[in-house]
């Protein structure tokens, strides 16, 4: 049957037919929607991980049982999993064993602009890369057999392009394909001694897949009318040679991008005058051609940074395109803000009005750093504000001690911030971490977390208590504070950070998006008592803006939340 799926939707789609009976994932931009889609069908065991290290050994357990198994994430995320995976590729798998990645070029949600195409260099496990909802399916289900045919976990790289946009799929029935699980410590148990034997093995099995490469039919030549150039690409790249070129010159399509195969590539490009290699990121593609003794033409014309277009690619082939209607006037910038009725609003607030120092982590609090809040100093990666207090307090000798705090939220401070905090108690660093709990995770679109008390499905399952957890790492100092109420917060911060030991503030509220909070309603203003002080803006709410010098409240934005009216020296805020 024929139906239109997002990218995303279709690999789990694929997962569903392939027989893949447990799903272990951490949610991320552009990655989450692949997990969500698989918990809808009832054959898949589908759960959020606490992180995505976490999500890649549960599924080789699974793997090891005996069942077809999946994890998947975003480009970031496999970083933090890369420690099981490099060993993986050594053990190799039982039942075949899938792991999504998604890119992010052009960076729309992430921190950094990464090309996970070397992760599967440097672990030497084969990579698939579709370019369409049609061959995410279809590859989904061959890097399946692909697992078990050459006892390999498998990638599947997905982008941002391919991971959310439609196209028709043709969806089959499902198989099953359970495994025995048979003892064999000499395989996976990987003590140096096994672990030698073992290498041997996946340089056998990458000569292996390379020579598959070289005949695999995703891997495919398209004929063009004129052999005076022609194309080697990829994913969205594919796409857009398409688009702007049409039939016009051939094209050499890789699916399978690790490993790439070298005699199918050299004899591609001896039948072309020109030949060309569209990527996006890094030269992944033009390294191998080069190294293999082709001549190619590549990142000298196509850079490194940011993602492809049509438009794009056009431009750097010297072909000009028509310009789209312009506007007449220039479109304001209307850059990213936390919503109306955010809980981290008023602590932000907070942080700038007493000048901290603030080491920020990866969640919807990042926007604390745009303007007019500012409040973030740093912003690296998930759990790295709680490790970097550590080291920036530790090291000044207790300079910056009483100015300086680590903010981080309830879900990625179970991903990976615990470890942080252990630190701090163990090596007893003066910091002030504080865990703004919103009780769900919100960035990537409202997914449970260990600490909200349900699962993927919304079942009821065991709730971390945050407070305890903080004092059994060794904590003594836990308080609990609501982040509508800033004189309380105002107070709770200046105590904590005169304190002279380590201590953890919970800024706890739902987040003002769930379905489940109930809103006091619009606040009003008093245009008689406003004195157009501006000091309502302050806070970065979008439900407020001047006019005709004084405040305006948007009542179809406003939550009620009155962290504005807290702000107001002349009572102009009131409830309705």
């Amino acid at each position: 049957m024929k139906q239109l799926m997002l990218g995303n939707e279709a690999v789990a789609r694929g997962l569903y037919e392939a027989g893949c009976e447990f799903v272990s994932s951490y949610p991320g931009t552009p990655s989450t929607e692949v997990t969500e889609a698989a918990a809808k069908y009832n054959e898949i065991y589908a759960e959020w991980a606490p992180n995505e290290k976490v999500s890649m050994e549960a599924a080789f357990g699974a793997s090891l049982a005996g069942h077809r198994s999946f994890c998947g994430m975003k480009h970031v995320g496999l970083n933090v999993a890369a420690d099981p995976l490099f060993t993986l590729s050594y053990t190799g798998v039982n039942a075949g064993m899938v792991i999504c990645v998604a890119d992010d070029p052009g960076m729309h949600s992430s921190q950094n602009e990464q090309d996970s195409r070397h992760y599967a260099l440097a672990a030497k496990v084969p990579m698939l890369e579709p370019a369409d909802s049609a061959e995410a399916l279809e590859f989904t289900k061959l890097a399946y057999e692909l697992s078990e045919k050459y006892d390999t976990p498998v990638i599947v790289k997905m982008c941002t392009r391919v991971a959310h946009s439609q196209s028709i799929v043709e969806t089959a029935e499902r198989v099953e394909c359970t495994k025995e699980y048979a003892k064999d410590i000499a395989k996976y148990v990987m003590m140096p001694a096994n672990a030698k034997k073992r290498h041997p093995v996946v340089e056998e099995r990458t000569a292996k897949l390379t020579e598959y490469a070289e005949t695999a039919s995703i891997n495919r030549v398209e004929a063009g009318e004129s052999n005076e150039m022609g194309f080697i690409t990829s994913s969205t790249s594919y796409q857009y040679i398409k688009e702007v070129f049409g039939d016009r010159y051939p094209v050499m399509k890789l699916g399978m991008i690790w490993p790439l195969p070298t005699e199918s590539i050299k004899s591609f490009a001896a039948s072309v005058d020109k030949l060309i290699i569209v990527e996006e990121l890094d030269s992944f593609i033009e390294t191998h051609c080069r190294n293999i003794g082709v001549d190619c033409i590549g990142k000298e014309r196509f850079s490194l940074i940011d993602e492809l277009s049509q438009g794009r690619v056009a431009a750097a082939m010297g072909i000009s395109t028509e310009k789209g209607i312009e506007l007449g006037e220039t479109i304001p910038p209307r850059p990213p803000v936390m919503c109306a009725g955010c809980p981290h609003r008023g602590l932000f607030y907070t942080l700038k009005k007493n000048k901290l120092n603030v080491l920020g982590d990866i969640g919807c609090y990042t926007l604390g750093a745009v303007a007019p809040l500012s409040a973030l100093d740093s912003t690296i990666c998930m759990g790295a504000s709680v490790s970097g207090i550590h080291g920036f307090c530790k090291s000044s000798n207790g300079a910056m001690d009483g100015n300086t705090v680590a903010v981080i939220g309830d879900s990625t401070f179970m991903h990976s911030g615990i470890t942080g905090l252990v630190n701090i108690a163990y090596n007893q660093s003066n910091s002030t971490v504080i865990i703004v709990d919103n009780s769900i995770t919100g960035m990537t679109g409202h997914q449970h977390n260990p600490t909200t008390g349900f699962n993927l499905k919304g079942e009821a399952a065991a709730k971390v208590d945050l407070e305890a957890l903080c004092r059994a790492v060794g904590i003594n100092r836990v308080t609990v504070v609501d982040p509508y109420n800033l004189a309380e917060c105002d107070r709770v911060i200046k105590e904590e950070l005169k304190a002279a030991e380590p201590s953890v503030i919970i800024s706890r509220r739902p987040c003002a998006l769930l379905k489940t909070v109930k809103h006091a309603g619009p606040i009003s203003v008093d245009s008689g008592k406003c004195k157009g002080c501006k000091a309502c803006m302050q806070i970065g709410c979008p439900a407020i803006s001047m006019e005709n010098g004084v405040a305006k409240i948007d009542a179809t934005q406003c939550t009620g939340c009155s962290v504005c009216k807290q702000l107001c020296r002349f009572d102009a805020f009131k409830e309705v």
